[in-house]
């Protein structure tokens, strides 16, 4: 199956009726798109009680690609708010345990920063990562160049292959050794990620310092063609892999959800077991 969605559920404005409560958003998201991310556990672990609730909200097919802890991944450069990493990854388990018991977690994404470069010692902490997950399926997503790099392209690939880890290919600018390229490649024959972070190449390095810029770097909108040239891709993928994560990160300007609609319509596909509009009860 396919499952195209966005990256977070708040900022959407086009699919929400005017003043509709922040609480009640997620309801509402679940009848456009049967997957989400949720990128709020990037920045602190969620409590319990929110878990249930987003579950309780959302169909029973419905299902969450979690965002690491930005602890987990090295994008926190000072303490961390926990004695040790084991006690990080402990309480990070134990908060996402009522999606794996729901049968609704897709994934964990582990996106490493632009500083994560191909060397000994990241390798080692990846495989440490990976321990620590145990069987609970991980997505691993690359912002630097050298793991992709003609000297480690196929290590990489095959690094990921034997370690369990899905593949989560990026759309996104090619802009340097903070960039990576499209790899069309699935590591997993369950599961395969695809993230769409926009082309604003202009944006993308600029946007690595101020208050603001992530709606820099994020601001793009697809056009039809380009959406057409990944509907050849996902074909291709969907041959190798059981199940396809699509996701939209190109949220700056409000253009994430029209362009996993359209990208819906170009596949030609029809979900049947999404939540009931709200719009449609008067």
């Amino acid at each position: 199956m396919i499952y195209i969605g966005l990256t977070g559920w708040g900022d959407h404005d086009s699919l929400y009726p005017p003043g509709l409560a922040a609480k009640d958003k997620l309801q509402e998201y679940a009848a456009y798109f049967p997957t989400v991310e949720v990128d709020s556990y990037f920045y602190a672990i969620q409590p319990r009680q929110n878990v249930e609730k987003w579950i309780r909200e959302t169909p029973d097919s419905f299902r969450f690609v979690v965002k690491a802890y930005q602890g987990m991944t090295g994008h926190e450069r000072g303490p961390i708010p926990y004695s040790n990493k084991e006690e990080m990854f402990a309480a990070f388990l134990d908060s996402i345990d009522p999606f794996i018991q729901s049968g609704k977690l897709a994934m964990v994404l582990f996106q490493f920063p632009p500083w994560f470069d191909c060397r000994r010692e990241h390798v080692a902490y990846l495989r440490w990562c990976k321990a620590q997950m145990k069987d609970i399926p991980a997505a691993l997503e690359f912002r630097h160049r050298s793991w992709f790099s003609p000297r480690f392209y196929a290590k990489t690939l095959q690094f990921m292959k034997e370690e369990g880890w899905i593949h989560s290919i990026c759309d996104e600018p090619q802009a340097g050794e903070g960039s990576i390229p499209t790899v069309l490649y699935p590591t997993d024959e369950e599961k395969t990620f695809i993230r769409f972070h926009g082309r604003n190449i202009h944006g993308w390095n600029k946007a690595t310092s101020g208050e603001n810029w992530r709606a820099v770097r994020y601001l793009y909108r697809y056009r039809e063609e380009e959406l057409r040239e990944w509907v050849n891709h996902i074909e291709m993928l969907k041959a190798k892999t059981k199940d396809i994560y699509v996701l939209f990160n190109n949220n700056s300007g409000g253009d994430a959800a029209d362009n996993a609609k359209q990208l819906i319509r170009l596949l030609g596909i029809e979900y049947t077991d999404l939540a009931p509009r709200q719009l449609d009860l008067f």
